[in-house]
């Protein structure tokens, strides 16, 4: 998903980043606040807990200032020691109180908040797993991990603090104006002058944020890209190789001197307002102290008023900021909701059946039929195979040729539901692929392709990971049946040596033995090997197709290869050109035709 950063000053090289800004405008303005709570309905309990005890903290709170002014009208001027006594007790217990209470709410808060963030990154990766190849094809690697790492922790915050923080803020607020106005309704009137500018102000920094995070989100996404793809094992060999250390290097700098800007200007967004908006509230008392001395209202009220009052005032100025900010924090956040809503909102190309046909994959014999196979990748208006009929009978060999392009990969991906047919279906023993549970699917139909995935972990994991619950010695049974056995034991670690990233500790045809004993592990009744052969030297591919021979036998193979000699005992042998089956037969009846097979061969 290429997606440029709402950045002012453009990005050289790359299109004009207008028509995301409008993008990422109208997705952000599409998220619901409904929708956010409902990530918090499971948790309403812990919820009302969380309320009950702000609710209790702020009621508490607004204690102290009557406390204050009993101590200043009454208990000094009295000099009376026991009452002193009582109402100092009495502050020090409303704010041991308070921080218990808020002890407790941060503890539970937290806790729902972090659960919340588990449950979206679990929901998000799960959905992606679901999605289908051409998703991944489309969409760079590193934006796909920015969502769940960046954009997901970026929520964080707003997750786990600010739901409570606009409670407790927003309970503090009410309180403290009533409070207020309990003490002196008149000069409550006077502080409260200060809401409509401060509501404007925020409104307009909340906007300006929003525009910020979404962009710095999209840079971070960039320069994950450029992580990914730079110190991956693959592209640091591309970067040596082609000598473009230093302009990757450079790629860098400037996507992370960009973060910079954005990082600064999220920062300091609206902070001017935010300086006024103190200044403001600075004012506020001075101006009561002004109004309390004039001839009009002197002596209207005792000192001890006048002194909790103001009190009061200076502490309605922290959770109403909060609160404001609170509301900025969340307007902001909604770019990142935006994001992430995305993903989860992706429809599934491939998708469970609704009401799957139960199958022993132990039980498959492994008859396969293409019935008027048609498919066409997303967005393209050729159909890359059409019309394709094939009848592989269980245990038998099926070898699929033709020209780079011709469809065959294409072909075998539709076997293992990698895509789905647009026309035509895919039948094993009779029952529609699409009708498999896609679990039941993968364990009857085996890929080993020539692009062999090896994880960054140990030999013995590698393998494992086809089939967790195989024993020790039913993985050297597959390696053994791989001819990689001997390779592995000689090793200094043996079965637990690393096999590095995307298994570079290895050479090609190991690796493809190693994916080779993997695929044994599962014991899959039918077998594709999709050019498993076609990058590896002559020695290395004779060992390698040897293992191919021993792990075919009594299983439904088709078979992808460009070398000809590979296939020359299948079967039944598909010659495919533009999508289509041109002709078919035998190795031996094909070069008698002397059609396209025979030019191939030659």
């Amino acid at each position: 998903m290429e997606a440029n950063p709402l950045h002012s000053g453009g990005r050289p090289g790359r299109p004009t980043s207008e028509h995301q800004k409008a993008a990422d405008k109208a997705l952000a303005s599409s998220v619901s606040l409904r929708r956010i709570g409902r990530l918090f309905t499971p948790y309403r309990w812990p919820l009302t807990l969380v309320s009950a005890l702000i609710v209790a903290s702020s009621v508490v709170a607004m204690a102290a200032p009557f406390l204050l002014r009993a101590v200043i009208d009454h208990a000094l001027p009295q000099q009376n020691v026991a009452l002193l006594a009582w109402l100092v007790a009495g502050m020090v217990g409303v704010a041991a109180l308070t921080a218990a209470f808020g002890v407790v709410q941060t503890w539970v808060s937290t806790k729902v908040g972090q659960q919340v963030m588990h449950r979206l990154r679990t929901d998000v990766f799960a959905h992606l797993q679901r999605q289908s190849v051409a998703f991944f094809t489309r969409t760079r690697t590193g934006e796909v991990q920015s969502r769940i790492t960046n954009d997901i922790g970026g929520m964080q915050s707003v997750v786990t603090d600010t739901a409570t923080s606009i409670a407790s803020n927003l309970t503090t607020v009410v309180a403290t104006a009533v409070a207020m106005a309990a003490l002196s309704w008149k000069l409550s009137l006077i502080s409260l002058v200060v809401m409509p500018p401060a509501i404007y102000l925020t409104r307009k920094v909340a906007h300006l944020r929003r525009e910020i995070t979404t962009a710095r989100q999209r840079e971070l996404a960039d320069l994950n890209v450029t992580i990914e793809e730079g110190l991956s094992i693959g592209g640091v060999l591309l970067t040596k190789t082609m000598g473009t250390g230093p302009a990757l290097v450079e790629r860098f700098t400037a996507s992370s001197l960009r973060l910079v800007d954005l990082e600064l200007r999220s920062s300091l967004a609206g902070r001017w307002r935010m300086a006024t908006m103190s200044i403001i509230f600075a004012a506020i008392p001075a101006i009561i102290y002004l109004s309390a001395g004039l001839p009009a209202t002197r002596g209207a009220m005792t000192i001890g008023t006048l002194v909790a009052f103001t009190a009061l005032q200076t502490t309605l100025f922290r959770p109403l900021m909060g609160l404001l900010n609170s509301g900025v924090t969340v307007n902001s956040s909604l770019a990142l909701f935006a994001r992430i809503f995305e993903y989860l909102d992706l429809p599934v190309d491939v998708d469970e059946p609704l009401n799957p046909v139960p199958v022993d994959p132990r039980r498959v014999r492994g008859h396969v039929r293409f019935e008027n196979v048609t498919f066409a990748y997303p967005g393209s208006e050729t159909a890359a195979v059409a019309g394709i009929n094939l009848d592989v009978p269980a245990g038998h060999t099926l070898a699929l040729v033709g020209e780079t392009g011709s469809g065959k990969s294409t072909l075998a991906s539709l076997v293992a539901r990698l895509y789905d047919t647009t026309g035509g279906r895919i039948t094993i023993d009779g029952i529609d692929v699409r009708e498999l549970a896609l679990g039941d699917l993968a364990k009857v139909v085996g890929i080993v392709s020539q692009e062999t995935y090896l994880m960054h972990a140990s030999v013995r994991d590698n393998l494992r990971h086809a089939r967790p619950e195989a024993t020790d010695a039913e993985i050297q049974d597959a390696a053994r049946a791989a001819q990689i056995h001997e390779l592995i034991a000689s090793l200094p670690d043996g079965y637990d040596t690393m096999v590095g990233s995307r298994g570079h500790r290895f050479s090609g045809g190991e690796k493809q033995r190693i994916a080779i004993a993997r695929t044994l592990l599962r014991n899959p009744r039918i077998l594709v090997l999709d050019e498993a052969t076609s990058s590896l030297d002559t020695e290395t591919e004779r060992a390698v197709q040897q293992a191919f021979d021993d792990l075919a036998v009594g299983r439904t193979t088709i078979t992808i290869a460009h070398r000809l000699s590979t296939v020359r005992n299948a079967d039944q042998i598909a010659v495919l050109d533009q999508g289509r089956i041109v002709e078919s037969g035998t190795h031996d009846s094909l070069l008698a035709d002397a059609g396209r097979y025979a030019t191939l061969a030659s």
